[in-house]
Protein backbone atom coordinates (compact mmCIF):
# COMPACT_ATOMS: atom_id res chain seq x y z
CA UNK A 1 0.00 0.00 0.00
CA UNK A 2 2.99 2.15 0.66
CA UNK A 3 6.04 2.58 -2.13
CA UNK A 4 9.33 3.95 -0.54
CA UNK A 5 10.13 5.84 -4.04
CA UNK A 6 6.35 6.27 -5.03
CA UNK A 7 6.51 4.10 -8.20
CA UNK A 8 3.42 1.69 -8.43
CA UNK A 9 4.42 1.15 -12.36
CA UNK A 10 7.47 -0.78 -11.55
CA UNK A 11 6.92 -4.02 -11.92
CA UNK A 12 7.60 -6.21 -9.05
CA UNK A 13 10.39 -9.04 -8.75
CA UNK A 14 9.49 -10.68 -5.43
CA UNK A 15 6.09 -11.24 -3.75
CA UNK A 16 7.28 -12.75 0.18
CA UNK A 17 4.23 -13.85 2.38
CA UNK A 18 5.03 -12.45 6.23
CA UNK A 19 2.26 -13.64 8.82
CA UNK A 20 1.98 -12.45 12.67
CA UNK A 21 1.08 -14.58 15.06
CA UNK A 22 1.12 -14.74 18.86
CA UNK A 23 -1.57 -14.32 21.67
CA UNK A 24 -4.73 -11.63 21.35
CA UNK A 25 -3.45 -7.95 22.52
CA UNK A 26 0.25 -8.54 22.19
CA UNK A 27 0.20 -5.62 19.49
CA UNK A 28 0.32 -7.64 16.34
CA UNK A 29 -1.97 -5.27 14.76
CA UNK A 30 -0.34 -2.04 16.15
CA UNK A 31 2.90 -3.24 14.45
CA UNK A 32 2.05 -4.14 10.85
CA UNK A 33 0.06 -0.57 11.04
CA UNK A 34 3.45 1.37 12.16
CA UNK A 35 5.10 -0.63 9.56
CA UNK A 36 2.43 -0.32 6.41
CA UNK A 37 1.03 3.28 7.28
CA UNK A 38 3.27 4.51 10.19
CA UNK A 39 0.32 4.47 12.19
CA UNK A 40 -0.83 4.06 16.06
CA UNK A 41 -4.29 3.64 17.60
CA UNK A 42 -4.58 3.33 21.35
CA UNK A 43 -8.08 2.31 20.32
CA UNK A 44 -7.32 -1.05 18.33
CA UNK A 45 -9.73 -3.16 18.65
CA UNK A 46 -9.18 -7.24 18.53
CA UNK A 47 -8.61 -9.12 15.25
CA UNK A 48 -11.23 -11.01 13.72
CA UNK A 49 -9.76 -13.85 11.46
CA UNK A 50 -7.48 -12.68 9.27
CA UNK A 51 -6.32 -9.05 8.38
CA UNK A 52 -3.23 -8.37 5.56
CA UNK A 53 -1.40 -5.03 4.21
CA UNK A 54 0.68 -4.73 1.72
CA UNK A 55 3.78 -2.73 1.18
CA UNK A 56 6.53 -2.32 -1.32
CA UNK A 57 10.30 -1.88 -1.01
CA UNK A 58 13.10 -2.04 -2.65
CA UNK A 59 16.27 -4.19 -1.89
CA UNK A 60 19.34 -4.64 -3.75
CA UNK A 61 17.69 -2.22 -6.28
CA UNK A 62 14.69 -5.51 -6.75
CA UNK A 63 11.25 -4.20 -6.35
CA UNK A 64 9.90 -6.80 -2.88
CA UNK A 65 6.16 -6.82 -2.59
CA UNK A 66 5.37 -7.36 1.19
CA UNK A 67 2.20 -9.37 1.95
CA UNK A 68 2.22 -9.34 5.94
CA UNK A 69 -0.72 -11.07 7.45
CA UNK A 70 -2.27 -10.41 11.04
CA UNK A 71 -3.98 -13.34 12.08
CA UNK A 72 -6.07 -13.24 15.35
CA UNK A 73 -4.72 -14.34 18.77
CA UNK A 74 -8.00 -15.44 20.20
CA UNK A 75 -7.83 -19.13 20.61
CA UNK A 76 -11.36 -19.54 18.74
CA UNK A 77 -10.13 -18.20 15.38
CA UNK A 78 -7.31 -20.57 15.12
CA UNK A 79 -8.26 -23.21 13.57
CA UNK A 80 -10.04 -20.91 10.50
CA UNK A 81 -6.45 -19.05 10.55
CA UNK A 82 -4.31 -22.21 9.88
CA UNK A 83 -5.15 -22.40 6.29
CA UNK A 84 -3.32 -19.01 5.88
CA UNK A 85 0.07 -19.86 7.05
CA UNK A 86 -0.10 -21.82 3.71
CA UNK A 87 2.67 -20.34 1.12
CA UNK A 88 4.20 -17.96 3.87
CA UNK A 89 7.99 -17.33 3.46
CA UNK A 90 8.43 -15.42 6.90
CA UNK A 91 6.90 -15.32 10.31
CA UNK A 92 7.06 -13.04 13.43
CA UNK A 93 6.35 -14.48 17.06
CA UNK A 94 4.92 -11.60 18.84
CA UNK A 95 5.21 -11.76 22.12
CA UNK A 96 3.91 -8.59 24.83
CA UNK A 97 7.36 -8.09 26.82
CA UNK A 98 5.09 -7.00 30.13
CA UNK A 99 3.02 -10.24 30.06
CA UNK A 100 4.71 -13.46 30.57
CA UNK A 101 2.14 -15.94 29.63
CA UNK A 102 2.18 -14.05 25.82
CA UNK A 103 5.98 -15.76 26.31
CA UNK A 104 5.14 -19.07 27.73
CA UNK A 105 2.96 -19.63 24.63
CA UNK A 106 5.51 -18.96 22.54
CA UNK A 107 6.36 -21.97 21.98
CA UNK A 108 2.95 -23.58 21.25
CA UNK A 109 2.96 -20.97 18.46
CA UNK A 110 6.01 -21.76 17.02
CA UNK A 111 4.84 -25.45 17.09
CA UNK A 112 1.78 -24.58 15.36
CA UNK A 113 3.51 -22.48 13.05
CA UNK A 114 5.95 -24.99 11.97
CA UNK A 115 3.24 -27.62 11.51
CA UNK A 116 1.44 -25.70 9.16
CA UNK A 117 4.08 -24.20 7.29
CA UNK A 118 7.37 -24.34 5.64
CA UNK A 119 9.31 -25.72 8.13
CA UNK A 120 12.84 -23.97 6.97
CA UNK A 121 11.12 -20.42 6.86
CA UNK A 122 12.86 -17.14 8.15
CA UNK A 123 11.10 -16.38 11.80
CA UNK A 124 11.64 -14.17 14.23
CA UNK A 125 10.87 -14.03 17.91
CA UNK A 126 9.68 -10.08 18.71
CA UNK A 127 9.08 -8.30 22.15
CA UNK A 128 6.77 -6.20 21.72
CA UNK A 129 5.98 -2.86 24.25
CA UNK A 130 9.54 -2.24 25.16
CA UNK A 131 8.50 1.15 25.95
CA UNK A 132 6.91 -0.28 29.26
CA UNK A 133 10.27 -1.21 30.14
CA UNK A 134 8.90 -0.41 34.23
CA UNK A 135 6.46 -3.48 33.65
CA UNK A 136 9.03 -5.89 31.98
CA UNK A 137 7.93 -9.59 32.76
CA UNK A 138 10.40 -11.26 29.88
CA UNK A 139 13.65 -10.95 30.76
CA UNK A 140 15.52 -10.41 27.77
CA UNK A 141 18.33 -13.12 28.12
CA UNK A 142 14.93 -15.53 28.68
CA UNK A 143 13.84 -14.50 25.04
CA UNK A 144 17.46 -14.62 23.80
CA UNK A 145 17.69 -17.91 24.83
CA UNK A 146 14.19 -19.00 23.37
CA UNK A 147 15.70 -17.63 19.81
CA UNK A 148 19.10 -19.46 20.13
CA UNK A 149 17.33 -22.81 20.89
CA UNK A 150 15.11 -22.56 18.23
CA UNK A 151 17.33 -21.26 15.63
CA UNK A 152 14.86 -17.45 15.75
CA UNK A 153 16.02 -13.83 14.88
CA UNK A 154 15.07 -11.58 17.51
CA UNK A 155 14.44 -8.17 18.51
CA UNK A 156 12.65 -6.16 20.81
CA UNK A 157 10.24 -3.38 19.50
CA UNK A 158 7.82 -0.76 20.37
CA UNK A 159 4.85 -0.12 18.42
CA UNK A 160 3.60 3.34 20.39
CA UNK A 161 7.01 4.78 19.92
CA UNK A 162 8.27 3.22 16.61
CA UNK A 163 11.14 1.30 17.96
CA UNK A 164 12.91 -1.35 15.90
CA UNK A 165 9.41 -1.62 13.85
CA UNK A 166 10.97 -1.45 10.26
CA UNK A 167 14.14 -2.62 11.46
CA UNK A 168 12.16 -6.22 12.97
CA UNK A 169 10.14 -6.54 9.25
CA UNK A 170 13.08 -5.39 7.09
CA UNK A 171 15.33 -7.82 8.32
CA UNK A 172 13.29 -10.76 8.20
CA UNK A 173 12.26 -9.20 4.86
CA UNK A 174 15.86 -9.28 3.78
CA UNK A 175 16.76 -12.23 4.66
CA UNK A 176 14.43 -13.62 2.79
CA UNK A 177 15.10 -12.09 -0.26
CA UNK A 178 19.18 -13.13 0.01
CA UNK A 179 17.38 -16.78 0.11
CA UNK A 180 15.49 -16.36 -2.46
CA UNK A 181 17.98 -14.87 -4.49
CA UNK A 182 20.76 -17.67 -3.80
CA UNK A 183 18.06 -19.98 -4.62
CA UNK A 184 17.46 -18.02 -8.17
CA UNK A 185 20.84 -18.32 -8.78
CA UNK A 186 21.47 -21.96 -7.87
CA UNK A 187 18.39 -23.29 -10.23
CA UNK A 188 20.20 -20.66 -13.05
CA UNK A 189 23.65 -22.13 -12.79
CA UNK A 190 24.55 -24.30 -9.73
CA UNK A 191 25.60 -27.73 -10.86
CA UNK A 192 25.61 -28.86 -7.30
CA UNK A 193 23.05 -30.48 -6.78
CA UNK A 194 22.33 -29.17 -3.39
CA UNK A 195 19.00 -27.28 -2.36
CA UNK A 196 19.27 -24.03 -0.47
CA UNK A 197 16.94 -23.81 3.06
CA UNK A 198 15.41 -20.97 4.59
CA UNK A 199 18.98 -21.19 7.13
CA UNK A 200 19.56 -17.70 7.95
CA UNK A 201 22.96 -16.18 7.97
CA UNK A 202 23.71 -13.59 10.21
CA UNK A 203 22.57 -9.58 9.99
CA UNK A 204 23.87 -6.87 11.32
CA UNK A 205 21.49 -4.16 12.26
CA UNK A 206 22.76 -0.58 11.97
CA UNK A 207 21.34 1.21 15.31
CA UNK A 208 21.46 -1.38 17.77
CA UNK A 209 23.39 -0.53 21.39
CA UNK A 210 26.14 -2.42 21.99
CA UNK A 211 25.19 -3.04 25.66
CA UNK A 212 22.61 -5.77 24.92
CA UNK A 213 19.47 -4.28 26.02
CA UNK A 214 18.35 -4.65 22.52
CA UNK A 215 19.68 -7.03 20.73
CA UNK A 216 19.11 -8.80 17.30
CA UNK A 217 20.12 -11.43 15.04
CA UNK A 218 19.70 -14.38 12.72
CA UNK A 219 20.84 -17.81 13.04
Amino acid sequence: MSNQHGDYNKKIDYVFKVVLIGDSAVGKSQLLARFSRNEFSADSKATIGVEFQTKTLFIDQKTVKAQIWDTAGQERYRAVTSAYYRGAVGAMLVYDMTKRQSFDHMARWLEELRGHADKNMVVMLVGNKSDLGSLRAVPIEDAQEFAERENLCFMETSALESTNVETAFLTVLTEIYRIMAKKSLAADGSSSGKSMSFKGTAIIVPGQDSDGEKKSGCC
